[in-house]
């Protein structure tokens, strides 16, 4: 221990502060020295203290209870300035420095280390003060005999006239500068140039001074003007010197050179700095024990990873309370000086666990042998331990098969992967334009209460997160706008959009749950459940493509077995010769496989309105006995619908309805399971109804609705063939009259806008331009005729073929398809028609294959006011034959020249009109006009010869 200083043995010493460095120090002066040690609190008892006992030095702390040590040295001072005060801080700076030496003060301590460390220090500088306060009450009592001593070379001194002027200054001053001393005695020791530029004094020398003048002690310390070679800074010591009168006689101006001393203070406190800003701005932390384990440093960010401060560290116990028994082998770390990456686990002041790296190296710092480097890497575990459970999540999601399988899954991991135990997924309802909630955690549920479905407007937060495909991310979702729910407990809240799947959300209860992992762990589930779902979007439109191939793949082949049995029935209708091979083949040829188990054609009976079965083939079993088949738009069996409406009837369950409809019994015990009735209508004329029955349900779609219904066009097409082939080759038919007084017959209107006579007998063209019709004219010039025909909508063209005073012949085309052609679609041949201004008569043969109701409906429908007056059976044989036998022979241009001819009056004699006039009315030229005239005529006389076996060979052996 080193020997007591003689002074402090003699000295007593007053600590004033609660301060543990000034305990500490009074413990220590007590052991090393003989010194009285007192120690009080408060400024107060300190002031006491001095006025009521002798005191040599006072050492106070800066931060006293409600003052500062300065006010203390403040009001010493204004009762002494012998007694030396020594002012020491733990947390000093310049401007408190600055303060006390202003005050007065002996000596500032700043208290860079800890006080163990100090202690020498501590005792040195005290004293030094009492030193220096003895040694300045001996110059005091000297300085009536002698000028003060100065010659001391670590201290530049100066003496001062009592006006404040230079009188005398030592070497080491002068050699603080270039001047010659001689030239600046007696100026003002402010605006000497060891302190001031040129025209420029230094007011803090100027105030020291002053202060001195009054007869007070003075410091402070200085910096030379940057003019100055190497500048340095000085502290100035300034005290009046009095006689015994007390008057003042000079003034001693000391200074010290502490310019090695500042830079070393303010380099230590950057570097201090630095040192604290570094450890406490570290996440690492960093403790250093003895091999004890206990503490002998605890870095100032311990609280960053443990949450205690470091007095709490310390109150812990030992590092292995902290960081558990075992950590490492002390045997290896021995061998190696260093381990390094230990993994552990610790808990914080809040009961949170966390996984640490320590690294733990010897040392010898501070009695200190063990360091310990601890990083905390609890959230890079929580990561790993994510990212796993997310390998997990998107290996589960390759097996699912469904949008609700995934976001189960979703909800199933998000407490594995996010830590949050409240979630909820919703998916996307294009049809409904709504976000529905696929699937939720209880949590999310006690949390925020049933989630309802939202529609996707962008109003509330999973709509808007959804429809501006945005991640909201909320520390406090109470404080969103969209929140729709304010009475939810949720606090922590993320809503991230799935693509065009829908919205996930996750939550917690606690305000600011999400730091940066588990944003982008959130993100990463989001982004693996949306490619998740891509997939099985992607697999079940694949599916939904299978499936559609597969049924039209189906429906491709059902349609080819009906389309080959369409072209056998198409076959079929070309060489049938009767309507009965029709109706049988049509319904043997469709019932031909299993497809369809029964078909049958019906006739409507208009006496009963009932449908009356013709043919029929397949698997009746008596179906037709047990059913009227009314003619009925609704309510009845589908054939009877369709003979109503003239529609195809489809139904493809006849089980629905079974309770409705009495048919649908009867049907299902015949295992009629679908049912398809179609019209057989052709130009409007309706030659019945065809009805397929099939096995299963939903046989018939809207193709096979399609490709039958034209069936039954052609069918009906074909009926309609016989029907005009028989009227063609019957001899026996039956001649009807009708009289009309409708203005829509197109001869009617003529005549009465004429107010002349007209008559068509037969002969009617066809062409792309319209129907050509002949009549002939009585009663009125052709020309007035023709002129009243041309103001007729009906009649689009009119040309005169022939003249002869009051009458004549026209050629008319007609816009609208004329009677007679409607009448041979029938079958039935419109022979003729007279029309004058009053009434009309109709002249129509129709065969005995051909109903006369039918015709007789047909011109009652046509025309209204129609009335039946004649009625005859004709047999024209030999007639008929011939006629037929003709028109087989010509063609339709030979037949239209050759009736132009007629009615022109060419084969009369004599000639009413010309062969050129002919040709020009047909636009042809005269030679083919003869030759198609001749041509016709040969024909005519060969039907005619060949009729009556006359070859002209025979003939002319007869002659002979």
């Amino acid at each position: 221990m080193t020997a007591s200083p003689p002074v402090l043995d003699s000295s007593t010493v007053l600590l004033v502060g609660t301060d543990d460095w000034l305990t500490q120090f009074a413990t220590t002066l007590e052991k090393r020295t003989d010194a009285s040690v007192q120690h009080v609190r408060t400024k107060t008892e300190a002031i006491d203290t001095i006025r009521t006992r002798p005191t040599d030095c006072l050492i106070s702390e800066y931060a006293l209870d409600e003052t500062t040590g300065l006010d203390l040295l403040r009001e010493i001072r204004e009762e002494t300035t012998a007694l030396p005060v020594i002012l020491g801080t733990t947390a000093g700076s310049e401007a408190i420095a600055s303060e006390a030496i202003e005050a007065g003060v002996t000596d500032y301590i700043a208290l860079s280390d800890p006080p163990a460390q100090m202690t020498d220090e501590l005792i040195e500088r005290t004293e030094r003060a009492i030193r220096a306060a003895q040694r300045s009450a001996t110059q005091r009592d000297r300085a009536r005999q002698f000028d003060a001593i100065f010659n001391d070379s670590r201290t530049a001194t100066w003496v001062l006239d009592p006006d404040g002027a230079l009188a005398r200054v030592n070497e080491t001053a002068r050699e603080m500068v270039d001047e010659d001393i001689d030239t600046i005695v007696g100026e003002p020791f402010w605006a000497l140039p060891w302190w001031s530029q040129a025209d420029a004094p230094n007011t803090d020398v100027h105030q020291l001074v002053e202060k001195a003048l009054d007869g007070s002690f003075g410091k402070a310390v200085v910096p030379q003007p940057p003019d100055v070679d190497e500048p340095r800074v000085i502290d100035l010591s300034v005290r009046p010197v009095e006689n015994e009168r007390g008057d003042l006689v000079s003034i001693v101006v000391e200074g010290v050179d502490i310019t090695e001393r500042v830079d070393l203070e303010r380099n230590l406190r950057e570097s201090e700095e630095l040192h604290r800003v570094t450890l406490n701005n570290m996440t690492d932390t960093v403790l250093i024990t003895d091999e004890a384990g206990e503490y002998t440093y605890v870095c100032p960010n311990v609280h960053f990873i443990f949450g205690y401060t470091v007095d709490e560290i310390r109150n812990l116990g030992t590092i292995d309370d902290l960081l558990g028994d075992d950590l490492f082998d002390r045997e290896e770390l021995a061998e190696d000086g260093v381990l390094k990456n230990i993994e552990t686990t610790a808990t914080d002041k809040a009961g949170r666990e966390h996984t640490l790296l320590v690294n733990v190296r010897e040392v010898s710092i501070q009695d200190g042998t063990l360091l310990f480097s601890c990083r905390d890497i609890t959230k890079r575990k929580q990561r790993e331990e994510a990212l796993a459970t997310l390998h997990e999540t998107a290996r589960d999601f390759l097996y699912a098969e469904t949008h609700q399988e995934i976001a189960q899954h979703v909800v199933d991991d998000t407490p594995n992967v996010l830590t949050l135990d409240a979630s909820a997924v919703y998916l996307f309802d294009g049809e409904a334009n709504n976000l529905r909630p696929a699937a939720h955690s209880a949590t999310m549920t006690k949390l925020n209460g049933p989630l309802p479905t939202v529609h996707a407007d962008g109003e509330t937060l999973p709509s808007y997160s959804f429809v501006e495909d945005e991640a909201l991310f909320f520390d406090d979702v109470h404080d969103a706008d969209r929140l729709d729910n304010r009475a939810t407990d949720l606090r922590t809240a993320a809503y991230i959009p799935l693509g065009n799947h829908g919205v996930f959300v996750a939550g917690s209860n606690q305000v600011g749950a999400f730091d940066e992992v588990t944003r982008e762990l959130a993100d990463l589930l989001a982004a693996t459940a949306e490619a998740a779902l891509d997939r099985v979007t992607r697999e079940s439109r694949l599916r939904e493509q299978d499936r559609t191939l597969q049924t039209q793949n189906e429906q491709l082949t059902a349609l080819n077995r009906i389309n080959e049995t369409i072209r056998e029935i198409d076959q079929a209708l070309v060489q049938a010769e009767t309507r009965e091979e029709i109706d049988h083949t049509v319904c043997e040829l469709l019932t031909a496989d299993d497809r369809f188990r029964f078909a049958w054609i019906g006739t409507i009976d208009p006496t009963t309105d009932t449908l009356e079965p013709r043919a029929w083939a397949g698997t009746e079993q008596g179906y037709l006995d047990s059913q009227s088949f009314a003619v009925q738009a609704s309510g009845a069996e589908p054939a009877g619908q369709t003979a109503a409406t003239g529609e195809v009837t489809m139904v493809t369950n006849v089980a629905a309805g079974l309770r409705d409809e009495a048919w649908r019994k009867d049907a299902l015990s015949r295992d009629y399971l679908s049912v398809l009735s179609i019209p057989l209508v052709y130009n409007d004329l309706t030659h019945g109804v065809l009805t397929v029955y099939a096995p299963t349900q939903d046989a018939f779609d809207e193709t096979a609705k399609a490709v039958l219904g034209e069936l039954g066009e052609t069918i009906a097409s074909a009926l309609s063939a016989i029907e005009r082939k028989n009227a063609l080759l019957t001899t026996s038919m039956t001649r009807v009259e009708f009289t009309i007084e409708d203005p829509k017959f197109v001869l009617s209107r003529l005549a009465q806008d004429a107010e002349c006579t007209l008559s068509y007998q037969g002969g009617v063209q066809q062409s792309t331009e319209g129907s050509y019709v002949f009549v002939t004219v009585e009663d009125r010039a052709v020309t007035d005729v023709a002129d009243a025909a041309s103001q007729l909508v009906g009649i689009d063209d009119v040309q005169q073929i022939s003249a002869d005073g009051e009458g004549g012949v026209l050629r008319l085309r007609l816009t609208q398809p004329f009677l007679a052609l409607e009448l041979a679609d029938h079958g039935a041949v419109f022979r003729e028609a007279t029309a004058d201004p009053t009434t009309t008569t109709l002249v129509i043969d129709i065969p005995d294959s051909i109903d006369v109701r039918t015709i007789t409906q047909l011109v009652r429908e046509t025309f209204a006011g129609a009335e039946l007056r004649a009625k005859q059976t004709l047999d024209q044989t030999a007639e008929h034959n011939l006629y037929s036998k003709f028109l087989d022979s010509v063609t339709e241009r030979q037949l239209e020249v050759i009736q132009t001819a007629y009615y022109s009056g060419f084969f009369e004699s004599p000639r009413e009109s010309t062969g050129e006039d002919v040709a020009e009315a047909l636009g042809i030229s005269p030679p083919a006009f003869y030759q198609h005239a001749r041509t016709v005529q040969r024909k005519l006389f060969a039907a005619l010869f060949e009729e009556n076996n006359l070859p002209v060979a025979a003939q002319a052996e007869t002659v002979q």
